[in-house]
């Protein structure tokens, strides 16, 4: 009998810390982050990261495990993701795999094919020249199922994507072709009507600038001075142009909720094409995370 393993996925600021605590506590289980960010030590308040308070006695896993400027891939993210699975279940309690990066999701749920592709050096010096953002506009407009699954600030995937798309047409960066066997997966999606999810944005960038997140950045820009890829970030990317001088303030703050929408939108196009999962609106629960905790576990009994 295949050991079960729970997923809370969706949006950014549907409620996934919460339900997904409350998950675990429910389920005797620990949390596995699958969320490319909050790898990062030091940049906590701009990828809404759970505080040890809000964590709730609940363990959390992948967190805070590399600097702002160490390389970090999925094929990393598959392999501790697993064996945090495996720790999990050998200890006697369930996993509970909580994130919005599909790209993670689907390589811990799939067996993941790192293909191969051919490079064009020329081009991708080209593309490096260009702001993040205006390569993910690029990308979204000619392969908007990848501007779904690549973060608006990972630049050196999607240069690859577009390197790929230019030189061998339409094919898939990673090969999604077997179901992982080796775990019973229960997926379970948090959904809302859009405006809904797009005013919690904005209060939580309110909030994040109320608790510091512009000391937060400014530290991380002291320390560390030639801006890593980490620094592009939605968040970081749009202060750090502040403390340039390049914006004011309120514009900085003003594009970090923009961003942050655009950056929803594209998820939704990537998770709700996964017939996988189960979705669930939290307006019909009250926002009540134990609720929705419980119509999970149901769904993981009725399988």
């Amino acid at each position: 009998m295949k050991n079960d393993v729970y997923i809370v996925a969706g949006p950014t600021a549907s409620g996934k810390t919460a339900v997904g605590i409350e998950l675990a506590k429910q389920m005797n289980g620990e949390i596995i982050s699958a969320d490319s960010m909050q790898i990062y030590r030091g940049m906590d308040i701009g990828t809404a990261k759970p505080s040890m308070h809000e964590r709730q006695g609940v363990v959390h896993h992948l967190i805070d495990i590399a600097e702002p400027d160490e390389p970090y891939s999925v094929a990393m993210f598959q392999k501790a993701a697993t064996a945090c699975i495996e720790d999990i279940l050998s200890r006697g309690k369930t996993p509970v795999v909580v994130g919005g990066t599909g790209l993670y999701l689907n390589a811990l749920t799939y067996e993941l094919d790192f293909t191969e592709t051919s490079h064009d050096p020329v081009l991708r010096e080209e593309l490096m020249q260009k702001d993040a953002a205006e390569l993910h506009q690029m990308l979204f407009e000619q392969d908007e199922a990848a501007a779904g699954r690549i973060h608006p600030n990972d630049k050196k995937r999607i240069v690859r994507r577009l390197e790929i798309l230019k030189n061998e047409g339409d094919r898939s960066e990673y090969q999604f072709r077997k179901p992982n066997e080796a775990y019973r997966f229960i997926m379970a999606g948090l959904t809302t009507d859009r405006a809904v999810l797009y005013e919690r944005i904005n209060e939580r960038v309110d909030r994040m600038a109320g608790q510091g997140l512009v000391g937060e950045v400014t530290a991380l820009a002291q320390k560390y001075t030639a801006a890593p890829t980490s620094m592009q970030a939605i968040g970081y990317k749009e202060l750090l142009r502040y403390l340039q001088g390049d914006i004011t303030l309120e514009r900085a703050i003003y594009e970090i909720k923009r961003n942050s929408r655009h950056y929803a939108k594209r998820q939704w196009v990537w998770f709700r094409r996964d017939e996988r999962i189960t979705w669930y609106d939290t307006a019909e629960y009250n926002n009540d995370a134990s609720l929705i905790a419980q119509a999970i576990m149901r769904q993981g009994n009725h399988f």
